[in-house]
């Protein structure tokens, strides 16, 4: 889906189960880049909210070494936010492939 976005190769594509482990295991900061009326209805367990609509880099937690991987619902505004905080010079470059969709395809837990 997000391959029609120009650059969209500079971008690593994580899968759901991936991200899970990553973030279990506290090696991954889940940045969701959605926007409030969609993280009021669902959202991802333990992921920090970063709208894309007033998308800001400098407004990413510090991750503390940890990777950061950008989410949304299927894909695409992950891919933008990550190349925009590449543009912006930091070393993001991962998303979850497929948003929340796959990751509930993928039997993961969301909160509401």
């Amino acid at each position: 889906m997000a391959d029609d976005i120009p650059r969209a190769d500079e971008v690593t594509n994580l899968t759901p189960q991936e991200v899970a482990q990553g973030v279990k295991e506290g090696r991954m900061l889940l940045v969701d880049v959605r926007e409030p009326n969609e993280t009021a209805v669902e959202r991802y367990p333990d992921a920090v909210i970063v709208p894309l609509s007033s998308f800001d880099p400098s407004a990413i937690p510090d991750p503390q070494g940890k990777q950061v991987v950008f989410a949304c619902r299927s894909g695409r505004r992950s891919v933008t936010a990550s190349l925009a905080a590449q543009d912006a010079g930091l070393p993001y470059n991962a998303h979850l492939a497929g948003g929340i969709l796959g990751w509930k395809a993928a039997g993961l837990p969301t909160k509401s």
